[in-house]
């Protein structure tokens, strides 16, 4: 009896590990959990037709209990549109961002920072598009 409780308390164990290093998946209105994780990496993944492929969540920290918002635009043109050729100007627009990292950062003492990621971080899909989370 004890060898079976232990086991299934290893598989539950490791279970949590392997859920926390890809948090996968996160559906608009959806939450998931990183706990300690050295990086965390958000992707915009599909479009919307109000939204376009943005993809916007809220990240809440508790090293500092601040929580931010975030906003990838893989489909919006940032910079001047139009005619600029006729100023001479070479085009200078880019598109958004498709994904998102944010690093731990190990100089700061817990809570010192406001991009603070130690502790636990929820992500929260704010958006109308799935965004995928791993954390690493």
């Amino acid at each position: 009896m004890k060898k079976t409780i232990l086991t299934v308390l290893v598989t539950l164990v490791a279970c949590s590990f392997v859920a926390s290093a890809f948090a996968g998946t996160v559906a608009p209105g959806q939450q998931t959990t990183c706990n300690d994780a050295k990086s965390i990496t958000l992707t915009a993944d599909g479009s919307n037709a109000k939204d376009r492929g943005n993809a916007n969540a809220t990240v809440w920290k508790s090293s500092n209990f601040t929580t931010v918002p975030i906003t990838l635009g893989p489909t919006d043109v940032n910079g001047p549109t139009g005619d600029i050729g006729k100023v001479g100007m070479s085009p200078r627009t880019t598109m958004g961002r498709k994904s998102v990292t944010l690093m731990h950062q190990p100089n700061f003492s817990r809570g010192d920072s406001i991009g603070d990621i130690s502790g636990e971080v929820r992500i929260t899909n704010t958006g109308t598009v799935n965004l995928d989370v791993s954390c690493n």
